[in-house]
């Protein structure tokens, strides 16, 4: 009998998962065209899925050994069940096989009915906590019902009532990681996850890889839409990725938005495309919802507006205004989804289309197209803060090692201290620099996080233009801002460039042996990662290798490196300024108190400028450079050989 049900069962669940999975590409691809490699993509899946994605779930030990178990022991279990109870091949050697595959995932299985007994706050609830059941079920039949094919049991054991009870138990296994992959359920992330790592946006990301720059729009295009008005603007292999969701709210857990009140949750937003792509509305989600959003009053369709200005739809602007672009969501997602890009695309749309950025947003970006900065002062006086350093130019030399891109932070008092404690250090240095001087404007950082793409590109083209003009090996800031727009997103207009972040730079000063060093008077440091130059560039170590070199102590906050605490002040936030019951630069400072340092070391202005605006008591904040400047023994020779001073000038571009 039972030999005769499970055939059934198997090939009716494949064939409805086939049709559920053409369904599925179907509504994927009712967005726009995006460039894939079709066939490279699907055969480096596996590596991809096996390796990439393996290094992230790894950060969870528990649930890297759960998945292991149980997503592998599924494949396994499901080819061989294929095999042995769809086809007929029902060998010893096979048998022994699928009860090896379904011991595997019965044991993850169980890990996971743990997680799920008490699950943390983040995890998503309602269908999700039916499946340790559903995959208990599967291997638990399959193992059962592979027992006589295996030898160990006779065939027709246990009569009638077991095959009831195990077709019921198969069928209910089936239904659940078959066709529920692919019609819906907590298994779709499984099938929509595995296309998503093949198709990624961002195939960079892979081989330990690096792509954090938004996609530049295609302005000279008339029919390209400006930014994303609804679920259908959005790249059919974007949808594709918000489908892939598992919903573990580990991009929820890490938000800094969400922590402090305000109306955004990463995992939630994504689901929101999920509903909007679909048709429908969030009463069902079975997650925690926007904070001070309730649940059942959004609702919206793939060719629906997301964000309605007058009105409920699916999304409200004050979610997308809340990121500060930090990619603590990006970083801890195990499925790899660019939450980020989805949010600037949707900011270009209410920018571009609208006119609709909040609060001082529409100032800002009249300051940057009036005046190139978005503070909207007189751009003669971006010298200023060095009148009495007699600055080499550009203009005058054409020529040097290194082009320092001296920033916004120029005409702001307190990072001016900054600026001229990196002058001192790279000329105790002797290194070869100049700088722009008035021909240098804002990077287009913050109108582009903003959604003004136009603004961003009209800045970054008349940057590039007079960049061209002159020659230089590299390019240093002080701000990770600025360094991460012209390293990674000048490029796509034309803009080529080798750029360094100070500490960066300093470190390899340091290494050189270009600066005479003295030790620091402080006794105890913590370092406050900016989340342009960790996240988004990858650069952690400099840093540290510098206040180390000047005999610091680093007390490493609970939170940092790669899981650093953003500060609020990345992405526009202190500019659209949605408020929450905390403010994050609060919160990161409660991360520093708890270390017991006296003194925070930072490397970006916003950074200093967000933690400084804590109300005292509170450790004091210098950057890295005002602490290097502190302490550089004047007068002293720097060595003769050391190479920053010797290099001579050299295009780039």
């Amino acid at each position: 009998m039972l030999n005769t049900i499970l055939p059934i069962l198997l090939f009716a669940a494949l064939a409805l998962a086939v049709l559920g999975a053409l369904r599925r590409f179907r509504m994927w691809r009712r967005g726009r065209p995006a460039q894939v490699d079709w066939l490279g993509g699907l055969l480096k899946m596996p590596r991809r899925y096996l390796v990439d994605l393996h290094h992230v779930v790894e950060r969870d030990k528990y649930m890297s050994r759960t998945h292991v178990a149980t997503a592998g022991g599924f494949v396994l279990a499901a080819l061989l069940a294929i095999l042995v109870h769809g086809f007929g091949l029902r060998s010893q050697l096979l048998g022994y096989a699928l009860l090896a595959a379904t011991a595997l995932m019965l044991t993850g299985a169980i890990f996971v009915l743990k997680r799920r007994l008490n699950p943390p706050s983040r995890l998503s609830k309602g269908p999700w906590m039916r499946l340790p059941k559903s995959l208990l079920m599967f291997s638990g039949s399959f193992f059962v019902a592979t027992l006589p094919v295996a030898g160990i049991l006779p065939e027709g054991f246990g009569g009638w009532l077991l095959a009831v009870l195990l077709a019921v138990g198969v069928a209910w296994g089936v239904s659940e990681l078959f066709f529920g992959m692919t019609w819906g359920g907590p298994m779709k992330h499984a099938f929509a996850g595995a296309l998503h790592l093949a198709w990624h946006r961002r195939p960079e990301r892979f081989g330990g890889g690096r792509s954090t720059g938004l996609k530049a729009l295609d302005l000279s295009d008339p029919s390209a839409p400006l930014g994303v008005e609804k679920p259908s603007d959005f790249t059919w292999n974007q949808l594709l990725g918000f489908d892939a969701c598992v919903q573990c709210g580990k991009c929820e857990a890490m938000c800094p938005a969400f922590a402090a009140g305000q109306p955004l949750n990463p995992k939630k937003l994504i689901q929101d495309m999920v509903i909007g792509l679909a048709g429908g509305n969030d009463a069902k989600f079975a997650g925690s919802p926007y904070p001070g959003k309730p649940l059942g009053e959004h609702s919206g369709g793939p060719h629906l507006p997301i964000v309605s200005l007058d009105g409920k739809a699916l999304v409200d602007a004050e979610t997308l205004w809340s990121c500060t672009t930090c990619r603590a969501c990006v970083e801890e997602c195990p499925m790899m989804i660019e939450h980020v890009d989805a949010i600037v695309d949707m900011r270009r749309h209410l920018t571009l289309e609208k006119g609709a950025t909040p609060n001082k947003g529409a100032e800002v970006l009249e300051n940057l197209i009036a005046t190139d900065n978005p503070g909207g002062f007189a751009p003669g006086g971006r010298l200023n803060w060095a009148a009495d350093l007699n600055l080499p130019l550009m203009s005058e030399k054409k020529q040097a090692d290194v082009l320092f891109w001296v920033g916004d932070g120029a005409f702001d008092m307190r990072n001016q201290r900054t600026l001229r404690a990196f002058v001192k250090i790279l000329r105790a240095a002797r290194v070869d620099f100049a700088v722009l001087g008035l021909e240098e404007r804002d990077s287009g950082d913050v109108a582009r996080r903003l959604g003004d793409e136009a603004t961003f590109q009209s800045l970054a083209r008349r940057n590039i233009a007079t960049l061209s003009r002159y020659r230089f090996k590299r390019i240093v800031s002080c701000d990770p801002h600025s360094f991460h727009v012209l390293k990674n997103e000048y490029g796509a207009l034309g803009g080529h460039y080798e750029v360094l972040h100070h500490t960066t730079f300093i470190d390899e000063l340091v290494r050189q042996g270009a600066l005479r060093l003295g030790r620091s008077k402080a006794d105890s440091v913590t370092y406050h990662d900016p989340c342009y130059l960790g996240r988004y560039n990858g650069e952690y170590q400099a840093p540290r290798n510098v206040l180390k070199a000047l005999g610091i102590e680093v007390r490493e906050m609970q939170r940092s490196g790669f899981r650093s605490r953003c500060c609020g002040g990345g992405g526009g936030a202190p500019i659209t300024d949605i408020p929450g019951k905390q403010r994050i630069p609060d919160m990161r400072m409660a991360d520093i108190k708890e270390t017991g340092a006296a003194l925070v070391a930072v490397g970006c202005p916003q950074c200093t400028a967000m933690l400084e605006g804590v109300v005292a008591p509170r450790p004091e904040i210098k950057d890295i450079a005002e602490l290097v400047a502190e302490v550089l023994i004047e007068g002293a020779e720097a060595p003769a050989s050391q190479p920053a001073a010797r290099r001579e000038a050299a295009e780039v571009h």
